[in-house]
């Protein structure tokens, strides 16, 4: 894989963002290692820093991420994210330029740099097809591709937005997978998506919005299976 990424696709990406937290943050994290395990699908879990160590040492399959984390390097930085923290924590990658924490592109380019150095692997927001592209230059493993004004509301990008910014993320370089995101909420938006050829899908609000455990649990296992299912499908066309 790209720069030292275990990461394979098809994959998928969970967020719990601040939907949730403690227990409930395990909990759905030890779902998604069960419905990783049982479909043989790769999860990016995306999980609040307070709860990398413990999901990390909870979990088996699943590759567990930072939100975000600053460019900054051992020393002075009271509230500030250092990079060798989150790997000492457990976490393999780390999020970021996510459109509640967006970066200007110089500063995204430290950040990625820095995290290449500590050996995290990056997965990287774009909202337009131009910044994709501008992403792109700057060679993070992930990029996710995903418009903001759709972000939880549960409508998906249109397919002319889906081709368009993968194309602008593979003529830059064909190494960097793509996923395509925002307002993913059931098997159908998977299915959808995987079997239109993206590499990868994900949610937050459309699994960590539901009111029990046990709706979590059961949407984490329809979401991965589509995943399985729809890349099948498409590789026996």
């Amino acid at each position: 894989m790209f720069k030292g990424c275990t990461i394979k696709p098809p994959f998928f990406e969970i967020g719990p963002k601040s939907y949730l937290i403690g227990d409930e943050v395990l909990a759905l994290a030890l779902a998604a290692d069960a419905a990783s395990k049982k479909y043989d699908v790769d999860i990016i879990f995306t999980t609040p820093f307070t709860e990398i160590r413990r999901v990390k040492e909870a979990t088996q399959r699943i590759h567990v991420f930072a939100p975000h984390m600053d460019a900054i390097r051992p020393g002075r930085g009271l509230a500030d994210i250092l990079p060798e923290a989150v790997v000492a924590a457990g976490a393999e990658g780390v999020m970021l330029n996510h459109c509640e924490r967006p970066l200007p592109l110089a500063k995204l380019n430290e950040t990625i740099k820095r995290a290449d150095e500590v050996g995290l692997v990056t997965i990287v927001c774009a909202d337009s097809c131009a910044e994709a592209s501008a992403v792109a230059h700057l060679n993070p493993n992930i990029i996710v591709a995903e418009p903001s004004e759709l972000i939880g509301t549960g409508k998906v990008s249109d397919m002319s937005y889906v081709e368009a910014s993968t194309r602008s993320v593979k003529d830059v370089n064909p190494e960097i997978m793509v996923l395509q995101g925002a307002g993913i909420k059931c098997y159908d938006d998977v299915y959808r998506n995987i079997f239109a050829g993206c590499e990868a899908t994900g949610t937050s609000s459309g699994i960590v919005a539901l009111k029990t455990h046990e709706e979590r649990e059961k949407m984490t296992f329809d979401m991965i299976r589509a995943v399985r299912e729809a890349w099948d499908a498409r590789h026996r066309k």
